[in-house]
Parts: C-alpha cells; sequence; structure tokens
C-alpha cells in the first residue's frame, strides 16, 4: 500500500493507540491497540515484515532493560527504599504536625517538605526512572502532606514535572533516554556529562517557578484530610533500608564502567534486580508475580507495537516531512533551540515516545549529538504542558485519583506555562554551551 491512502491508514492506526493508550477504555492496557494496529500495519503493506522485525530488533534491548529497571525499582519498594524516604521527608515536623497551637509555624514546615521532596523527585528521577517517581513516590509524598496537615498541591505537582524534567540527567532515567543514547552511540558517562548543566539549569527553573505557582498553597495550612490519614500513619524509621541503598549505587556504578568494558547495560540492570531480589523473595516481602507484573510485560509489547506502527507513519509521509524540517537546522544555537521547541510540540501532540522515534527516523542514521540531546529536552521537558504529553503524567493523574486528589487542570496547566517555555530555553542554552 502507498500513496495518500497509506498515510491516511498509518496516521489513523497511530492515533487510535494514542487514543486507547491515554484514555485507557474500560482499564485496557496500553497493548490492546498498539498489538492490532502494528498487525495491520504489517499484513496491509504499509511496513514490510522484515522491516518490522528490524524494528523489534533495533527496540528490544531498550525495552529489555526499561523491564529490568522497573523491577529494580520495585525491589527497591519492597525493600523499603520509598517508605525509608517517606520518614525522610517528614522527619523534624512529625511533633509539630501533632501540636494545634502551630499552625502560624506551618508556611515553614510546607515550605521544608516542598524542598525535601523536590530533592527526593529530582534523584529518584534520575537513578530509579520517571516511573518511580510517579507510582511509588507520588503516594508517600501526598500522605507525607496530609500527615503534616499542608497542602498536597505543591509536592505532588513537583513530582509530576520532575518525572518528565528530572529525567535529563542519565541514560537510565527515561525510555526517551535510552533510544537516543543508542542512536548516537553516547557511553553513559559521555552522556551524564553533556546533560548535567542542562539538568542542573531546567531544575532550577522548576523550582522557582513551581514554588511561585503555588506560593499561596505553601503558606496556609491544608484542610481536613478527605483520605483520612492520620498521624498514627507515620512510617516508622527503622533507619536506611542499607542493603538496598548499597544495591542500588553499585549497579548505578556498573552503568557507568559497563560501556568501556563492552557490557550492556540491560546486564547491569538485571544484576541489581538479582540481588536485590533474591533478598526479597527469601524474606518473602515480594513474590516471583509480584516480579512479573512489576516488569510490565504489557507495557513492554505496547512499546514494540508502538515503534513498528510509527516507523509505518514516518515511512508513509511524517518522516520526509520532519526531516525537511530539521535537515537544515544546524547544531548553532537557533537550530537547537528549534528542535528543543519542536521536539515538545511534537511531544505534546503525539506524546513523547512517539515524538521520539518520529524524530530520531528524521534525523538519519547519523545524528549530531547536540541535536539528539536538544530533542530530549524538548520531550523531556516539553510533556509539562499538557496530560498528553508523556504517559508518566497521565499515569501521575491515575495515581492522585486513586490517592484521592483529583488534579487541577487549569493549576496544571498555569504551572506548565510557568515552567516550560522558560525551561526549554535555559536548558538548550546550557547544552549549547557544554557542546
Amino acid at each position: 500500500m502507498t500513496g495518500p491512502a497509506a498515510t491516511a491508514l498509518a496516521v489513523a492506526l497511530l492515533a487510535a493507540v494514542l487514543v486507547v493508550a491515554v484514555a485507557r477504555p474500560r482499564g485496557l492496557p496500553e497493548a490492546a491497540a498498539a498489538i492490532p494496529a502494528a498487525a495491520i500495519a504489517v499484513v496491509t503493506g504499509l511496513l514490510t515484515w522484515d522491516d518490522a522485525l528490524a524494528e523489534i530488533v533495533r527496540l528490544g534491548p531498550t525495552v529489555g532493560f526499561l523491564a529490568a529497571v522497573l523491577v529494580l525499582a520495585h525491589l527497591a519498594d519492597a525493600e523499603g527504599v520509598f517508605t525509608w524516604a517517606g520518614s525522610l521527608l517528614s522527619r523534624g515536623h512529625r511533633r509539630e504536625s501533632r501540636d494545634p497551637d502551630v499552625d502560624g509555624d506551618r508556611a515553614d514546615v510546607g515550605r521544608s517538605l516542598y524542598r525535601r521532596v523536590f530533592a527526593v523527585a529530582a534523584a529518584t528521577t534520575a537513578v530509579l526512572s520517571l516511573d518511580a517517581t510517579v507510582v511509588l513516590l507520588t503516594p508517600v509524598v501526598v500522605r507525607t502532606a496530609r500527615r503534616l496537615r499542608v497542602a498536597t498541591e505543591p509536592a505532588a505537582y513537583a513530582c509530576a514535572h520532575l518525572a518528565n524534567s528530572a529525567s535529563l540527567l542519565l541514560p537510565v532515567s527515561n525510555l526517551t533516554n535510552l533510544l537516543a543514547v543508542a542512536a548516537a552511540g553516547l557511553s553513559f558517562l559521555h552522556f551524564a556529562g553533556l546533560m548535567t548543566l542542562p539538568w542542573l539549569v531546567v531544575l532550577a527553573v522548576e523550582y522557582v517557578g513551581l514554588r511561585w505557582v503555588f506560593r499561596s498553597e505553601l503558606t496556609r495550612p491544608a484542610p481536613d484530610d478527605p483520605a483520612g490519614t492520620t498521624d498514627d500513619d507515620t512510617p516508622d524509621d527503622d533507619g536506611a533500608p542499607a542493603f538496598a541503598l548499597v544495591v542500588l549505587a553499585l549497579t548505578l556504578v556498573g552503568f557507568a564502567v559497563a560501556a568501556p568494558l563492552g557490557v550492556e547495560p540491560v546486564w547491569v540492570a538485571v544484576a541489581g534486580a538479582v540481588v536485590l531480589g533474591a533478598r526479597s523473595l527469601l524474606a518473602r516481602r515480594t513474590t516471583p508475580t509480584q516480579l512479573v507484573s512489576a516488569a510490565a510485560p504489557l507495557f513492554c509489547l505496547f512499546v514494540l507495537a508502538l515503534g513498528i506502527v510509527v516507523a509505518a507513519v514516518g515511512k508513509h509521509g511524517l518522516g520526509g516531512v520532519l526531516s525537511g524540517i530539521v535537515a537544515p537546522l544546524g547544531t548553532g544555537l537557533a537550530g537547537l533551540l528549534a528542535v528543543a521547541v519542536l521536539a515538545a510540540v511534537l511531544a505534546n501532540v503525539v506524546n513523547n515516545l512517539p515524538a521520539t522515534l518520529l524524530l530520531l527516523a528524521a534525523f538519519g542514521p547519523t545524528p549530531s549529538t547536540p541535536t539528539v540531546l536538544a530533542m530530549l529536552i524538548g520531550v523531556g521537558v516539553g510533556p509539562n504542558l499538557t496530560y498528553v504529553g508523556s504517559l508518566a503524567t497521565l499515569l501521575w493523574r491515575r495515581v492522585m485519583l486513586d490517592e484521592g486528589t483529583a488534579p487541577s487542570l487549569r493549576r496544571f496547566t498555569v504551572a506548565g506555562l510557568v515552567t516550560t517555555p522558560a525551561a526549554l530555553l535555559v536548558g538548550t542554552v546550557a547544552l549549547w554551551l557544554v557542546t
């Protein structure tokens, strides 16, 4: 199939996949539409069997790495890492949260919690990926804010923003980073070295911008807790889970040293998961079924199927359009800014993962490193503008609803408008300075 009919079908398939992934009607998994759409793309000839298989082979190591990191994050939670993080967030404020006579100091408690959450969320996203920040840290943050009787919004929205923007630092922080590293041929340390300054300046913008947007919530006590959280729910502070933290630290070091030794990062992640998993299984803190579920097999299939559908869209029209746009941009500051803005816009139209796949294809087989990294700033920071910009943001919204705190679309949009354009600008300028 070729021509306008092929283009229309490819775009329709991608639209169907994204609608189901965003809306998840009747709780259907993201793969429910992606797998049939990929099959249709191949059967109708939008993509040959060989091209589809090549796409799977290309994405396979990245998806395997994603599964291993998700298991590692689950095991960290099972070993008490996030419970310990909750105790760190509460430390020093438990007495005040029980004392009805200290509401005048509530603003100090709220600002202190915001600072701590910001630091913990940035570190969690960078080391354990954005999914850990959304699924594991956000509930801890919301419950901690309730225990301290301060507004949940500043810390919770910080988790949402940092799940995206704090994922710029390391290849392991985001699936889009993994795809880009593979395309650009960057090592773990080289990537981290180039992205450290952009990461820091983006975080600075996020910190100041979100603090300004939620300045009123930071200085007033929260209303009565609708979820019924009480001070008795405060996590026990039994000390740091030393074994789990050591394993996570060694795994992170392993990522850095693996590439020069010719070892794929996926095997480092698997090794960390095996060590931590053996301990958790023996202590009955998790089960084999839970480990399989943590690996998110259906989501991994979704990514592979989405890759096939996006390849079909790229082959039948959109790839040529994007190639024509990015080809003349160059690697000067103006060109990098254009790439970052284009990536941000595309992420908010088709979601950040398809945007990454489409742009990497448009860049060609040997993309320049600054161009690829500018794209990552766009697909990393850009999704903070809308709910549909990234799957992580959609998942964060569901987590918030599960916690009995419905997020406000207006506040989310305002926060995005305040922080995202500035973060895109300063992050790209920082990248230009170091490349």
